[in-house]
């Protein structure tokens, strides 16, 4: 088991270096100008390994949010209440400026979310990472097409409350401005899922 342990760090070791460095490159060159040859050179890895371990070259910068994929479906397994449960915890996300809200401020990460959102290959990538957030949802809320139905609701009211908050910070105002009324907005929006979802059950 210890072993299996090491060999699954070692794993996701290479998967962060590599990512870190393709993204890199692509904030000082341009996704398009870089190549996955190039990546794999500056990783000291060939090509065919990189592939390996990212499928599409824009997975080498959605890795970073990769985590995120299946959150929602782990916040509401067994919930009696998933409305509410993502509800906290998005406003739990707020309050500790986590990237994933967009109410950061970070230069790294307005840079990241700069060339995520400004280039359209990683935008029709996320739209990919978007559908199975949804996918996993739906299937803890139930999988029939009710379920699916909420799960789209959900997943894109926190895309768009994310968004909008990034879009507010990224054209320089400044985070504690814009906390309040992140706050309020995510308040607003729950409570109108909450009414147009009465009755919703998390499985599991």
């Amino acid at each position: 088991m210890g072993e299996m342990g090491l060999r699954e760090r070692k794993r996701q070791r290479m998967y962060q270096d590599v990512s870190d460095i393709a993204v890199r490159l692509f904030l000082e060159r341009g996704f398009d100008a870089v190549s996955v040859a190039e990546v794999a050179a500056a990783a000291g890895i060939s090509k065919p390994t990189l592939f390996r371990y990212f499928p599409a070259k824009e997975d080498l910068v959605l890795h970073r949010i990769a985590d995120h994929e299946t959150e929602a479906a782990r916040v509401v397994a067994g919930t009696d209440d998933p409305v509410d449960a993502l509800r906290r915890n998005f406003l739990a996300g707020l309050e500790r400026h986590d990237p994933v809200t967009g109410l950061n401020d970070h230069p790294g990460v307005l840079a990241f979310h700069r060339l995520l959102y400004g280039t359209p290959a990683l935008v029709a990538r996320a739209y990919r990472h978007q559908e199975r957030s949804e996918a996993a949802l739906a299937e803890m809320l139930g999988g029939d097409l009710d379920a699916r139905l909420a799960a789209g609701q959900l997943i894109a009211v926190q895309r768009i409350l994310a968004l909008e908050n990034w879009r507010r910070i990224a054209a320089g105002e400044p985070v504690e401005k814009v906390a309040p009324d992140a706050v309020r907005a995510a308040e607003r929006a729950f409570a109108r899922l909450a009414v147009g979802l009465a009755g919703l059950r998390g499985d599991g």
